[in-house]
């Protein structure tokens, strides 16, 4: 879809979680105006669709990954990003997903795409995902093999949680974990180990 054509009406709710290589808790998960722990902050989100759609296009069930990598300070701009599909997508349902990610659907992401410079090309993988509830694990394509687990909460019954924040894609409730990665991605290629994770339940529609 092209900037100027008109997006449909869409919505969907899932998982969304992230690593990067800053220490926990990322400062800019907080605030983009904060400086982030090193030069360049380097990472993922990565996205599982419970349910919803684009136009009359389906996203139930299909993943994406959004690799990046940005200034210390992220608010500056000049990010460059690249999105990852899950090859069990038709091609509708690719074209919808990287609308969503490069904002030209409108929603949060349309917020998060205002800072990004380079778009390298996107990609289509093979994704293997594993949700044991506190502990999980992704890995596309032989390109990246990432695992987040909880925080350890106060008690066996609850876990560490931010709440409140001004976080656009995001749900409601940060579930604080801790993650390590390693991506060979050329354009974007981090290795982390022990450092800033989270998820949550999301909820977008737009435009």
């Amino acid at each position: 879809m092209s900037d100027n054509e008109k997006s449909p009406t869409w919505w969907a709710k899932g998982l969304l979680f992230e690593n990067c290589n800053c220490q926990l808790v990322c400062p800019a998960h907080l605030s983009f105006k904060q400086s982030c722990t090193h030069e360049r902050c380097v990472g993922y989100w990565a996205v599982r669709f419970e349910e919803g759609v684009f136009g009359d296009v389906s996203l139930n069930g299909r993943m994406a990954l959004i690799l990046y990598d940005s200034p210390q300070r992220m608010y500056d701009g000049g990010w460059t990003e690249r999105i990852y599909l899950d090859e069990h997508a038709d091609a509708a349902q690719r074209e919808a997903i990287e609308t969503i990610f490069k904002g030209i659907s409108g929603g949060p992401w349309a917020i998060l795409a205002k800072f990004v410079t380079t778009w390298l090309d996107s990609g289509t993988a093979a994704f293997t995902f594993e949700d044991e509830g506190r502990k999980k694990s992704l890995s596309v394509d032989g390109l990246i093999e990432t695992r987040i687990e909880t925080l350890r909460g106060p008690d066996p019954g609850s876990d560490p949680v931010l709440h409140n924040l001004y976080n656009t894609i995001h749900g409601p409730t940060h579930v604080l974990a801790r993650g390590s990665s390693r991506c060979t991605d050329r354009g974007v290629p981090f290795d982390t180990s022990g450092t800033h994770a989270l998820y949550s339940n999301f909820s977008w529609e737009g435009p």
